[in-house]
């Protein structure tokens, strides 16, 4: 019964981990940022929040690589689980994200650094970053969903 109870204070301690908070705050932040761009350049040609959205970025790769390596020293070796397996989808997506992302940042500060108006960004860069985003966020609830469906099925069985 200990051994449960310290179980679950541990795993209550990382669900208030900072580097987990820095990332889901920041994350909420990009999404939240990403999607108001997206709307906004299609139906005004204008792109709010762009500049937040890059310092977010940054600051959001920076956090989730000290939250992700934290992690992964943790729940090593992968399993042939389906928690690991959404994980694994989840943290290459998010690779793929903060990559495209800081590609076109640099884009981004290129072109405000020039001052030659609006940016031009690259139409497959810019796509493989929308649709990567949006792949993050599947990949995130279902990898956090199966993590507490596993935890549960672990809490009946020592019940």
């Amino acid at each position: 019964m200990t051994d449960r109870a310290a179980l679950a204070r541990s795993r209550a301690r990382r669900w208030r981990a900072p580097a987990l908070l820095a990332v889901w705050a920041l994350l909420a932040v990009e999404a939240v940022g990403g999607l108001v761009i997206f709307a906004a350049r299609l139906a005004f040609g204008t792109t709010p929040g762009e500049t937040l959205h890059v310092i977010a970025g940054l600051a959001l790769t920076v956090a989730y690589v000290v939250y992700q390596w934290r992690h992964w020293l943790r729940v090593r070796p992968f399993l042939p689980r389906l928690d690991y397996a959404l994980g694994l989808f989840s943290a290459s997506f998010m690779a793929l994200s903060l990559l495209t992302g800081l590609a076109l940042g640099v884009v981004w500060w290129r072109d405000r650094a020039s001052g030659t108006g609006a940016v031009r960004y690259p139409t497959v860069l810019s796509a493989t970053h929308l649709i990567g985003s949006m792949l993050v966020l599947t990949f995130i609830g279902a990898h956090i969903g199966a993590v507490l469906l596993r935890t549960r099925k672990l809490n009946r069985k020592g019940t």
